[in-house]
């Protein structure tokens, strides 16, 4: 039999037989009085394979009896270690090492008991302490695994000890010391909450077994209190993040909802005009004038068709800034070149005059020219066909300490902000500024766009007074006179 077992690997399995009433270590068929070890709690522990009318069981140091059963870890002691003698040498493993504190008024019991326990369990941090005020002081700074301690001290006893211990630090194991016979203390030790009592003279092997127990106990504890505080954290993690998902849900669903009736709003302009246009055309096709009317009425249809395609695209540019893919490109621009580019084709397309003052400075800033563009081409549109002599649109661009300012004023209010002007605003926060309406009386307001400046502007572009804007130029819109065929007269710059 020995033979086989040299055989076997050291560390396994077991397995129960029912049919046969056979305990197996990977194979191996194991016998009474055999020694293994088996892994419980993160520890492994030794002791003598027994059998009795309820089953197979490890019949262990402290004389504990611990049911077998399949599945669970166990390996083979090593040969040289005998269970039966009381030379023998416990050496559970334990992760973190263990710490205890040993508290005695007997110079030579205090100088005994931590010898004892280091030789039985390697890798053991002790602590003594020579009286109960001392030990208080130890407790209160450390975070120890079991306490042990004699009951009759002078001063304060080894039951006051208990009384404070288990205030301070609830979760630590106390082991009380009791002399030989006194049984009424020992019951008094564990009703007072201790873990257990040791009887004298110390017996090494009782001893030590409590301790394990106590320390299994107390770790184990701590496992499960850990295990709690980070199930605790994570669940609270997950509820703010469902939290934060329901909110971002229920914002996309209200930027939907929005963006939909907006869109709605404004696509019932240019679609009823379409209707009437084509019912206009219908009932007219009789007269004399048919193809002045029809060329009229294609040229409105176009117009409109032009305008629901810039509604079709601000719904498209508008549903991916809310899908985040909204790509906006900046690198370094002159504002004033960048406006003045912009003005010039725009007063080409709605066949408007423009007349411009530059102070000869420019404003550099780090922007998307394509998107400021978008945004001033939506703001001026509407704009635009109610601009007059007697009412100009006036664009002027300024720095106001590190930031830049495009404002449009003298624009006539138009009903409902416009899908148009959500995307407007939703670009200019992405260049990591913000757009401003005011109103004012007769129905007018004005837009100010707002653009963060780059730290390292030039030393010319810096202002002398912070506090007080600088004006970099001034355009003014109007309609076109039938006299002015250039389209743009730059008025010469102020003395």
């Amino acid at each position: 039999m020995s033979g086989v077992r040299e055989n076997i690997a050291a560390k396994g399995v077991l397995a129960y037989n029912s049919e046969t009433n056979r305990l197996e270590l990977d194979g191996y068929e194991l016998q009474r009085g055999e020694s293994i070890e088996i892994h419980v709690l993160g520890s492994w522990i030794p002791g003598q394979i027994a059998l009795d009318s309820g089953g197979w069981y490890l019949f262990t140091l402290d004389h504990v009896g611990i049911r077998l059963h399949s599945g669970l870890p166990a390996r083979f002691c090593d040969s040289r270690r005998s269970l039966v003698t009381k030379n023998d040498s416990l050496q559970p493993s334990f992760t973190p090492p263990p710490y205890v504190l040993i508290v005695d008024d007997d110079p030579g019991l205090l100088d005994a008991l931590p010898r004892t326990v280091s030789l039985r369990i390697p890798g053991i941090r002790i602590d003594i302490a020579s009286s109960s005020t001392e030990a208080l002081r130890l407790i209160h700074d450390n975070r120890y695994d079991a306490i042990i301690s004699d009951i009759k001290m002078p001063g304060m006893d080894g039951f006051e000890l208990l009384e404070q211990a288990r205030k301070v630090r609830p979760e630590v194991p106390v082991l009380l010391i009791t002399g030989h016979g006194e049984h009424d203390l020992a019951i008094r030790a564990l009703r007072g909450g201790a873990y257990d009592y040791i009887p004298k003279p110390v017996d090494r092997d009782t001893l030590i077994a409590a301790l394990l127990r106590a320390i299994q106990a107390c770790q184990l504890r701590r496992r499960v209190e850990e295990q709690q505080l980070a199930l605790e954290i994570h669940a609270r993690s997950l509820e703010l993040q469902v939290q934060q998902r329901t909110h971002e849900l229920f914002e996309a669903n209200a930027t939907k909802d929005k963006v939909i009736s907006l869109v709605s709003s404004d696509l019932k302009v240019p679609l009823a005009r379409l209707k009437e246009m084509t019912q206009l055309i219908r009932r007219k096709l009789s007269n004399a004038d048919v193809a002045e009317l029809v060329s009229r009425g294609f040229a409105d249809i176009e117009s409109h068709l032009e305008r629901t395609e810039e509604l079709v695209q601000e719904l498209l540019n508008t549903s991916r800034i809310d899908a985040g893919k909204f790509i906006v490109h900046r690198v370094r621009q002159n504002l004033v070149e960048l406006c003045r580019t912009f003005l010039e084709e725009f007063c080409t397309e709605q066949n408007a005059c423009v007349t411009c003052q530059f102070l000869g400075m420019e404003l550099e800033a780090d922007v998307d020219a394509d998107r400021i563009a978008q945004v001033l081409r939506t703001l001026l549109s509407n704009a635009c066909k109610h601009a007059s002599k007697e009412a100009p649109i006036t664009i002027t661009l300024q720095q106001s300490g590190d930031e830049a300012i495009i404002s449009i004023r003298n624009v006539r209010n138009v009903e409902g902000p416009g899908s148009g002007l959500y995307v407007a605003r939703k670009i200019i926060e992405r260049h990591e500024g913000h757009l401003e309406i005011q109103s004012f009386p007769h129905d007018r307001c004005a837009f100010f766009l707002i653009l963060p400046l780059p730290a390292d502007v030039p030393m010319a572009q810096q202002q002398a007074s912070p506090m007080l804007p600088r004006t970099l130029a001034v355009w003014t819109l109007s309609e076109q006179l039938h006299e002015e065929a250039s389209g743009t007269k730059p008025s010469q710059p102020p003395v």
